[in-house]
């Protein structure tokens, strides 16, 4: 990854982790104070339950004129005390407030009930338990426990995610990257063929003819370079369509390249037939421009270039390299080269592809390798 890529790598990663985390706090914390509010009314219960059974008997054995003998309870301790606060039975683990009905002191809880109101002497029943402290301490090491796992499981995948999510972005920078790299080539050859023409022409003083040649075929690969630049970056489709045949825009195309043609010494056979289409002068200039520019960059020297209009379609069939079977169904998308044959952006045919869509055109490619690349354009549309 580049600084770019891992800048916003780790700018999601910690927006992710920090979003998650302060989540997974508040849920922890409404999970703990809610299961610390059931626990203790749970144990309030549990006591007051204790304190009225003890109270009950009291009051009955009391009735029946019968001795009571208090019972020990699970997970609780249990008095009975007189209007004195003497002890008559049981015992206390903690020294007791008898203002207080119920509260904790000392990690331990205490219930004070009066319900036995006198009988046998017993004016209090105390309960007393620390059951709900250690409850409310196992279910914090399991609240805790739970939250770190949670959190490294947060991180393992915010990590993937991280991964999945900028993966387009890192593919898209590189695939920038790629395109800086080939336009600095592809700009380097015409500009040296210029600067080195250039210096000829003025170390001759004299016309030549050779040089010339050079001069314009460089100046038109880079007019070709800036122009398909422009369409990717700034095309606004705000120029009209016209009525034109495109007949002439492709006799046109033949003599622009007409010095390229010449060195590569490929010959053009034209079949042409009047073809009026409408659209953007431009955008059918770059159309064909971009096909026949393709034709001729993956061509070999001494071959033959077709050229076919009819009255509703365009066909160029080069012998060229031709293209790979398994690359056929990704040669329209942007950057992406069939071979590393000729130079370029692997942008020519994304443009042609976008130039068709807009107009609802309709497109077919058949190539195949060492054999040559057939295309053709129905201006009918599907």
């Amino acid at each position: 990854m580049n600084k770019i890529t891992k800048k916003s790598f780790y700018s999601f990663l910690a927006l992710y982790l920090i979003s998650s985390f302060i989540f997974l706090s508040l849920a922890a914390y409404w999970f703990f104070t809610s299961q610390l509010s059931m626990e203790m009314n749970n144990n309030f219960y549990k006591m007051t339950q204790i304190a009225d059974r003890v109270s009950a008997n009291v009051i009955q054995s009391d009735m029946k004129g019968e001795k009571y003998r208090l019972k020990s309870f699970p997970m609780a301790t249990v008095a009975l005390v007189d209007a004195n606060k003497t002890i008559l039975d049981g015992k206390l683990r903690k020294k007791v407030n008898y203002n207080k009905k119920f509260y904790m002191a000392e990690n331990s809880f205490t219930l004070v009930s009066k319900k036995p109101n006198g009988h046998m002497g017993v004016q209090y029943v105390v309960v007393q338990s620390n059951q709900c402290n250690q409850n409310v301490a196992a279910l914090k090491n399991r609240v805790i426990y739970t939250v770190i796992f949670t959190a490294l499981f947060i991180i393992i995948i915010s990590v993937i995610l991280s991964y999945m999510f900028l993966r387009p972005i890192r593919d898209k920078m590189q695939e920038i990257e790629a395109f800086v790299k080939d336009t600095t080539h592809e700009l380097n050859t015409p500009i040296t063929a210029l600067m080195m023409s250039t210096s000829r022409l003025k170390a001759k003083k004299t016309y030549d003819e050779k040089i010339s040649k050079n001069i314009s075929i460089s100046t038109k690969q880079l007019y070709d370079i800036y122009a398909s630049l422009s369409f990717l970056s700034f095309d606004k489709k705000s120029e009209e369509a016209v009525a034109m045949n495109f007949k002439e825009v492709v006799q046109e195309s033949v003599n622009y390249f007409g010095e390229l043609l010449e060195r590569k010494n490929i010959r053009v056979i034209t079949k042409l037939e009047s073809c009026p289409i409408k659209m953007a002068p431009s955008k059918a200039k770059m159309l064909i421009n971009n096909l026949i520019s393709n034709s001729i960059k993956y061509s070999t020297p001494n071959k033959k270039i077709t050229l076919i209009t009819t009255p509703t379609t365009f066909t160029i069939i080069d012998e060229g390299i031709g293209i790979a079977k398994e690359k056929l169904d990704d040669i329209f998308k942007r950057f992406v080269r069939a071979n590393s044959y000729a130079g370029g952006f692997g942008v020519g045919l994304n443009i042609v592809e976008s130039i068709i869509k807009e107009y609802g055109f309709t497109i077919t490619l058949e190539s195949k390798e060492s054999v040559g690349t057939t295309i053709t354009i129905d201006f009918k549309g599907a």
